[in-house]
């Protein structure tokens, strides 16, 4: 089979990785990369420690109004399809690289997969939540991790085109786990910080109010910084906490680093959420709701308002109890490339 496999931003650079490997056992693999995050902390290292193949093609979208953005990586995505006649495009998650994707395929005919499907967070005001739901009803076979985004697709009316894979984020982990390099000169216990949403970084009042409440914290924090959200913290003049070290975006294994140091995390983020169990990590979640709801129920996930008066309180005390459930599955890759193989011999 030719497969087009499309990515665009740092968590889609990772999953990927293993299936990229996969893959290209025994079919051909054209690597599509829209150009949505584009310096090389955010892309090329990405491609490089993941060993994965350098883009057949970077359609260089960068960045932009949210409607101007999809539309720029629809005419490229487009423009690529038809002139590749893939028999499968491959796209992850749930950003606007995958609604473009999607969108663009189903216009054309040409069948589509989207792996990681059935996540809902049910909050529309959430660009990803929309991507997601077109994304899933647009394509034509749907990859989801875990048995809660299966319920989720069976509710939609998708459960006939759905397939329980696992999460491919397993195969990624371990793939870096074995590369890992800790970093022992930096002290470990450290709280480990992301944030990215616009809805909490964009905000100046409400950053400044976040920072207020951490510096109650005693412990040392770590922050990797996306550009962006540097921008405003130094635009706006918002005070930080003496214990809190703002560092540069990270490649995935020098995180995965920092992950494996830290004591609990601190992040907005959808994807970090998993990797913080997946390395038995506590995690704090800085919003009112999560698609990885298993994490909360199994209790190693707390959600709280990032503007919560007792924020400090919360994270010194939120402390797992128990053994972590398997939720994710393994060897997932292999998984999924025999299911797209069945889905093929099916249809033929």
């Amino acid at each position: 089979m030719k497969i087009l496999s499309i990515v665009g931003a740092r968590p889609q650079f990772i999953k990927l990785g293993p299936l990229s490997r996969e893959l290209r056992k025994q079919h051909q693999e054209i690597i599509i990369h829209t150009g949505q995050h584009y310096d090389h902390a955010m892309s090329d290292l990405f491609f490089e420690q993941l060993e994965i193949p350098v883009p057949d093609i970077n359609l260089e979208t960068g960045s932009g109004l949210q409607g101007a953005q999809t539309g720029r990586m629809l005419e490229g995505i487009e423009r690529e399809m038809l002139s590749h006649k893939p028999d499968l495009m491959i796209c992850f998650g749930d950003t606007n690289s995958t609604l473009a994707a999607c969108l663009a395929a189903s216009k054309l005919g040409i069948p589509s997969l989207h792996i990681e499907a059935g996540l809902r967070s049910f909050n529309r005001s959430m660009p990803e939540e929309i991507n997601r739901v077109v994304a899933d009803h647009t394509s034509d076979l749907l990859f989801a991790p875990t048995e809660t985004a299966m319920n989720h697709l069976a509710d939609e009316g998708l459960s006939t085109k759905s397939v329980l894979t696992g999460d491919i984020m397993v195969d990624s982990v371990r793939f870096v786990q074995a590369r890992l390099d800790v970093d022992h000169s930096r002290q470990e216990g450290y709280l480990l910080i992301t944030l990215h949403r616009p809805y909490n970084v964009d905000d100046p009042v409400k950053l400044n109010t976040l920072f207020s409440l951490l510096s109650k914290l005693e412990q040392p924090m770590i922050f990797p910084v996306h550009p962006r959200t540097r921008n405003i913290i130094e635009k706006h003049q918002i005070s930080l906490p003496e214990n809190l070290q703002l560092i540069h975006p990270q490649g995935y294994i020098e995180f995965q680093g920092l992950l494996k140091g830290c004591s609990k995390v601190v992040t907005d983020s959808g994807g970090l959420q998993k990797e913080a169990y997946l390395a038995g990590k506590p995690c704090i979640t800085l919003r009112p709701e999560t698609e990885w709801v298993e994490t909360v129920e199994a209790g190693w996930n707390r959600l709280c308002d990032i503007n919560d008066p007792d924020l400090a309180t919360i994270i010194q005390s939120f402390q797992p109890t128990g053994k972590q459930p398997n939720l994710y599955g393994k060897d997932v890759a292999k998984t999924m490339v025999e299911e797209i193989e069945k889905w093929f011999e099916l249809r033929d």
